[in-house]
Order: C-alpha cells, then structure tokens, then sequence
C-alpha cells in the first residue's frame, strides 16, 4: 500500500505542475459536505491510504501532510507509516492549522488547488481570504483525481424509497410547507437542499448509497410551486415518482443543477446553507443567493411523537439483539473458539439482523480489544484483526439502522479478572456519564455547557479525552446530526425537547486498553418552575454495564442507585422478550450493586 500512495503522489505532482498548482489541498468530503460519502468521492483515501471520516490531505512540491482530529491519531500513525506523508494532529499545542502552514512555506505568487465540489461556500471563504492576505491564489477548479485514478468508482445507482409516514409521523407535504416558511422569512423565495440526510428528512425518501446511511444521493430545489428533486432517473421506480409527483416535485438529472440555478430569473432568491453546500454548485446564482443557516437541521432534529414512539421500540429490540451477541460471544470465549474482532461485528450484525424494521448497520463496529480499543474509531481489517482471549478489556461501539429508529451504543467488557487501575478507570468514566445523565438543566443550554459534567471527575485526577462526549442522532438517519451536540468547543444549538444525543464518555490509554460508556439520551421536560422550564434527559438505551468493572469504593450512594435503577429497567423491559436462558443471563448481568457485593 505505501508504495502504491508514494505513486499516486507523484502522479498528482505532475498534474500540479501541469496545472500551475504549488500546493493541493484534498478534504474528505463530496459536493453534500457529508460526513460518510460513497466511494466515488473517497478522494483522500485514494491519494493517502487514511480511511477515517474525518482528515484533509495537504500536498506541495516536497511533502505531504494530513491533518485530523484526535479520534483518529492512532489509526492515522500507523495508516500513513512509510507514505511520506506526515502526520498534523489538529487541536494540539503547535499543530498549525492549514491556512497558516500554507503561508509560512509558499511566497506570494503562489497557487493552491482546491476542487469547488469538496469545498462549502465557508470553507473556500475563509481559505480564500487568508491566502489572499498574503498574495496566494486560490484555484477552485483542480479536479485531479479522473485523470490518476482510472477505476474510480462509479456514483451510485441504488434505488430510493418511501419511508412511511407510519415511521416517519409527519407527511412531506407538511415539512415542505414549513421550511417555505422558515425560508421566506430569512428573505428567500427558495431553498437549495444539499445535505442528503436533510433532503431524505423533508421528502421521508431514503436509500442505500452511503454505506450505514440510508440516504439518497440528490439535490433538493424547494420553491413556491416550482420544486424540483434532481437526481438520476435510474433511481427512480414508477412508484416513487408517483409520489414525488403527487407532493408536486418534479425531477431532473443529478448533473444539471448548476444549468437549472444559472436559468432561475434574477429576481428569486435562493437561500443556500453555506456550510453544507459547495462552493461550486452555487456560482451560478450569483446575487441571487441568499446565505444562511438551513432551517432544517432543528426540524429534524427534533423528534415528533411517533419518531419517539419508534426510538423506545428500536431500542428494545436492539438490547434483545446484543443480549443475544453477548451471549454468544461469551460461549465462544468460554468453549475455546477462536474469536476476532471481525468475528465480533458480524456476530452483532446477525443478531441485530434477525430483528423486525432491521436495515442496516448504522456504522461500522468498533471493536476494539486491548491496546485497539485505545483507537478510538478502530476499525478491524484483516491484517490488524486480532484474536480475542478471556482476558483483558474489549470496547465495542456500535449501532443499527431499523425503520423506526437508529441505535447507537458502546460497551467496555472485561472478559477475566478486570486490573485495579482498570476498574478505577472505568469508574470514573461511568460516574461522569451517569452525572450528564442525570443533569437536570434550565431551557436554553447549550451541550458545551454540560460537558464538563461527564469530564469532571477524570479532570480532577489530571485525565481527559480528546472527542466530543455527544452528538445528536438521527432517526432511521445518519448516526450523526447536528444541530446539537455536547462537547468543549462552543455551539450556539440549544438542547430542546425531543433531541436524541449520545452520552460517550471515554478513557484511552495506548497501547493497553480503551474505555467508553455511551448511551443514548432523549431531552425531556423536567419541571417549570418561577425560573423557567427545566429539562432532563431520559436515557433510552437498553443494555447493561459490565459490573466486574464498577469501584464502589468511589462511587456516591446516588451513583450506585442511578446504576441499579438503570439496570432494572433494562431488565424489567428486554426479559418478557427473552427465553429462560436469556433471561437468567441478564438477571446475572443486572443484580443490584452494592458497597458490600464486591
């Protein structure tokens, strides 16, 4: 692999020089500014071998670098040794940021090539504008990649679908209306919708073209009267396009949205969310673009009735589904199977499939034993695949897509004797999870404002993670949404209502094991009082905590009791779903904690 990346660099080299370009910059990224993408636009990947989801590849004459985020240090060292590319780990102390490296190591004069696809509307502003300060131009039409990489992957052809309005609560109909609304009022005439889980959400359509995504790969124009969805025909049966039809969307091929912009009469407004939508898709508008934020990430976000009626379903047939796994991995272990990491994924995906409304994953599992489950977005491949033995800590992070909802959870095992600092550690992951789900806040907070609840404790021993502690969850959806989420970094998104986040907490330490404890948390009203409305979270999830790696000695009776009373409810709802053995194996795995049954 490091010799074909070396050749692939120095193919995009000479397409550098042939097109003046000083310097390339490649982001992980398609013309939806999405997250997880298809493997058409795996560009990054190509050029540098990294596969996590997120990271960007800075390319000059001499040297390469990639830079991403701290759930992805690990991988990334080991991933990029011997390609020549060095590593930039971003957010920490003397890690530059792109712009500012690109104007320390070329004059002005210089060329940067981005491609306009990859790039949102803010992202080539603030690029362009600080290369701009210092005499460097920006080339947005670098699109290097067809003339290196010849068996790209096609774009997808899958077929959309109908999510029904029996999952969905809520018609299309109704959620075009109400983003015309919000549309207007922002001073537009129409909205342009390019991220695809905001389109699958407004039209209740989804699809398979992202793995673990149910969504579908299109642009959504949404006027007064003049709506039109473009995407390939071939993605269309006659069913769906009776649909379409009848909530009065009309459609046109993927490629022509530029051409359908560039017609519209001067006088239409267009709103675009410049964060999600490409620089080069909007050109065309020109001053008929409007900038704002898309109103649609909160309406989505906020889950109706009959979305949470299908959350606390899909959750209960989840826990029946990793009650099941852990059993049987558990056997495995016990009988002397050989057991990998691998093995463990798809044993969970069995399980999970045997379940009603099951889709699909809603990502790749994450498991991650000893040493691995310090990477925090491990991933097993067949040379890092390790065999799992009855000892040692196993992280394991994963999810389901079903129709009524989309699961997200993570849990650590001891699989023999846990170590001291191993229980301790644990432990003081647990008590920051438990206290952020047991916050009880006024209307209005924002997620950065709770975070330090689930950091306190492994703060106070000189300890900390580097990721998020929550992000919101989709609903039959990507596994990741705004527009809120619970971490350090600032965010203006308040915690309303019907928002499903997770709770993830987390400890690494290299090379010998990883911690984290995530569920699922919906916000709920908790009480009004003189000062206002007060929220809680209600944690939906359904599956228990290892208890071989609860310390007591340092946990509050309020904790021991929050854990115990979560644990029965797990029980009380996953055993009428169970056989006899089932059923003993998680009253074994739920008895009630205390400070003398250690």
């Amino acid at each position: 692999m490091q010799t074909d990346i070396k050749a692939r660099l120095a193919a995009l080299r000479e397409e550098m020089a042939k097109a003046g370009v000083d310097l390339a910059i490649i982001p992980h990224a398609d013309p939806h500014q999405s997250e997880y993408m298809s493997s058409h636009w795996h560009l990054r990947g190509f050029f540098s071998g990294f596969t996590g989801s997120a990271g960007t590849l800075v390319v000059a004459k001499d040297e390469a670098f990639l830079w991403t985020d701290s759930r992805y240090f690990l991988q990334a060292a080991l991933q990029l040794e011997g390609t020549g590319i060095a590593l930039m780990k971003e957010g920490i102390p003397g890690t530059p940021e792109i712009a500012e490296y690109i104007v320390k190591h070329l004059p002005s004069g210089s060329t940067v090539g981005i491609d306009g696809m990859q790039f949102s509307i803010n992202a080539e502003r603030q690029l362009a504008d600080e290369l701009g300060k210092h005499g460097i131009k920006l080339d947005t039409g670098f699109a290097p990649a067809d003339a290196i990489w010849h068996d790209r992957p096609a774009l997808p052809d899958n077929k959309a679908f109908i999510h029904e309005q029996k999952y969905a609560g809520e018609a299309a109909s109704d959620k075009i209306a109400k983003i015309l609304a919000a549309t207007a009022e922002k001073g537009a005439d129409a909205i342009l919708i390019s991220a695809l889980d905001e389109l699958a959400w407004v039209l209740n359509l989804r699809g398979s073209d992202v793995k673990y995504n149910p969504v579908v790969t299109a642009f959504l124009y949404l006027g007064k009267g003049d709506s039109t969805l473009f995407i390939n025909d071939v993605k269309l049966d006659d069913k769906v396009k009776a649909y379409l039809s009848a909530n009065g969307i009309a459609t046109a091929p993927y490629e022509s949205v530029a051409q359908f912009l560039s017609a519209l009469p001067k006088s239409t407004r267009v709103l675009v969310d410049p964060a999600t939508t490409s620089s080069a898709m909007v050109k065309p508008l020109g001053e008929r673009m409007v900038t704002a934020k898309s109103p649609i990430p909160l309406l989505k976000g906020v889950k109706n009735d009959v979305q949470i009626a299908g959350i606390h379903a899909a959750m209960k047939r989840d826990g029946v589904a990793l009650v099941k796994a852990m059993m049987d991995i558990e056997k495995m272990l016990s009988e002397g199977k050989p057991l990998t990491e691998m093995e463990v994924g798809r044993i969970l995906t069995r399980r999970r499939s045997e379940q009603e409304l099951y889709f699909d994953d809603s990502f790749g599992t994450i498991a991650g034993y000893r040493g691995h489950g310090a990477i925090v977005h491990y991933e097993a491949t067949p040379e890092s695949n390790s065999v799992i033995h009855p000892d040692g800590l196993l992280l394991i992070d994963s999810g389901a897509q079903y129709l009524d909802g989309t699961t997200d959870i993570t849990r650590t095992i001891s699989l023999g004797n846990p170590t001291p600092d191993e229980r301790h550690d644990f432990t003081l992951v647990m008590k920051g999870h438990i206290a952020l789900g047991s916050a009880i806040f006024p209307e209005g907070t924002r997620g950065s404002q709770l975070d330090a609840l689930a950091r306190h404790f492994l703060w106070n021993e000189g300890k900390s993670y580097l990721h998020g502690t929550g992000h919101g969850v989709g609903h039959f959806l990507n596994v990741h949404e705004g527009p809120q989420n619970i971490r350090l970094n600032e965010n203006p998104a308040t915690l309303e209502p019907g928002m499903l986040t997770s709770n993830e907490p987390g400890l690494y330490i290299t090379d010998k094991y990883g911690i984290r404890c995530e569920n699922l948390v919906l916000t709920v009203p908790a009480f009004t009082t003189e000062f206002g409305n007060f929220y809680k979270f209600e944690t939906v999830t359904l599956f228990p905590f290892d208890l071989k790696l609860f310390d007591v000695t340092i946990m509050s009776d309020a904790e021991i009791c929050w854990l115990n009373a979560y644990h029965k409810r797990v029980y009380d709802t996953l055993s009428p779903e169970l056989d006899e053995e089932e059923r003993a194996w998680l009253e074994h795995k739920t008895i009630p904690l205390t400070k003398n049954n250690q």
